[in-house]
């Protein structure tokens, strides 16, 4: 992220969080600059951001070098104040409790996002409930209904398109890293749901190798959500760290049984040296990854001994598998709403071999969706879907 984008993302939330700011409206107001003024600096504009706190309310002003139509205005998640023009001008309503801002732009984020979550849930069964007392009531009040349902529709689109903004928040684009190459699929299980349990990580490590983290946790919506994102950074911190690789599953679990007693997830974790293509993996629980090479069958790579998840008894990776990617070469990670869609994994990672095979030549930026598409022709059983791809290539 740019360093002058960076401080204007840190200047709100410290504005609104000294102001008492709900998390929700600060996300939106944060996601409605970011998309104002992130196109503006990388065209080299100037964009000017002044706050002002009074009487129980923020006032946030942006003002950039051209004009913002109305119906770009009203396509922020936040809207300002009407009006034509290069300054656009947001109230908020304060007075809740002060906290200390998180410095770090990513946990923020995700923060707010799930504070939009959150809200957004509440909105949906508070309309839900509004439309069953409705139902009971007298035939004369069914032109108010039937024009609830239009506004519902209305929504219900603003919503999904929310959520896909959230989903990009909570979903880390590809590290750049010379001689790999990365690209990712996510597949909800309802294109109109918030979120899910299945989320990944990944980012370089100190000495250059890359570490992957892919998290399936149990049960959906948003506490799911929220448990996934608890394993995801609990083993990026760890990781960071220094921790041992092969006990960082077990590390997590036992950090975070105190914290989330009903937390469980299966895990899957991968370091890869992009140098020398040494790959070690670290399972609990999740299902074996693909090694797909240019001439050879693709295979499972199962762990000699199972390992199980965060949140489950003896948590940990009994055994790390470890391989030595080739140029050319390709591991698939994935979650089981791949292989589960026809209620039979045995079933399901014979067709994935079957297919990794004869889409071994795809580039890796379709690789994924391509999978995810063709074993997804017959769903009896729905889930969330995530599916990683990681070729090896020469370096340039």
């Amino acid at each position: 992220m740019r360093p002058d984008l960076a401080r204007i993302r840190q200047r709100l939330r410290t504005a609104c969080v000294e102001a008492g700011v709900a998390a929700d409206d600060r996300g939106r107001l944060v996601l409605a600059v970011t998309l104002l003024a992130e196109p503006a600096l990388t065209a080299g504009e100037t964009v000017d951001v002044a706050t002002a706190a009074s009487d129980r309310r923020l006032a946030v002003t942006v003002r950039l070098d051209h004009a913002v139509s109305q119906g770009s205005r009203d396509a922020l998640p936040l809207l300002p104040e009407r009006g034509d023009g290069d300054t656009l001008t947001w109230h908020l309503a304060g007075g809740g409790p002060p906290a200390p801002a998180d410095p770090d732009d990513d946990r923020a984020t995700r923060e707010e996002m799930l504070a939009l979550v959150a809200r957004a849930d509440t909105l949906a069964h508070e309309q839900r409930n509004l439309k069953h007392e409705l139902a009971e009531t007298n035939s004369g009040v069914l032109a108010m209904y039937v024009e609830l349902e239009q506004r519902d529709e209305q929504l219900r689109r603003a919503h999904s398109a929310i959520f896909r903004e959230l989903e990009d928040a909570l979903r880390p684009r590809p590290p750049v890293v010379p001689g790999l190459e990365l690209a990712v699929h996510y597949s909800p299980t309802d294109q109109d749901s918030p979120a899910g349990g299945d989320l990944y990580d990944w980012f370089v490590l100190p000495d250059g190798q890359v570490h992957v983290t892919l998290v399936d946790a149990v049960g959906h919506g948003v506490t799911s959500t929220r448990h996934a994102l608890t394993v995801t950074h609990a083993i990026r911190t760890l990781a960071l760290e220094g921790h041992p690789f092969r006990d960082l599953i077990a590390h997590a679990s036992h950090t975070l049984a105190a914290i989330e007693p009903g937390l469980m997830a299966t895990v899957l974790l991968a370091r890869l040296d992009p140098a020398t293509g040494r790959t070690r993996f670290a399972n609990g629980g999740h299902p074996e990854p693909v090694v797909v090479t240019p001439s050879e069958p693709a295979r499972l790579l199962p762990a000699p001994v199972p390992g199980r998840g965060v949140g489950f008894p003896d948590p940990g990776s009994r055994e790390l598998v470890e391989v030595v990617l080739a140029e050319g070469d390709t591991v698939l990670l994935y979650t089981d709403g791949l292989v589960e869609s026809r209620k039979d994994v045995d079933e399901g990672q014979s067709r994935l071999l079957a297919l990794a095979d004869r889409l071994r030549t795809r580039p890796t930026t379709d690789l994924p969706r391509e999978l995810v598409t063709r074993m997804h022709d017959v769903v009896l059983h729905s889930d969330d879907t995530v599916v990683l791809a990681l070729r090896r290539t020469p370096p340039h």
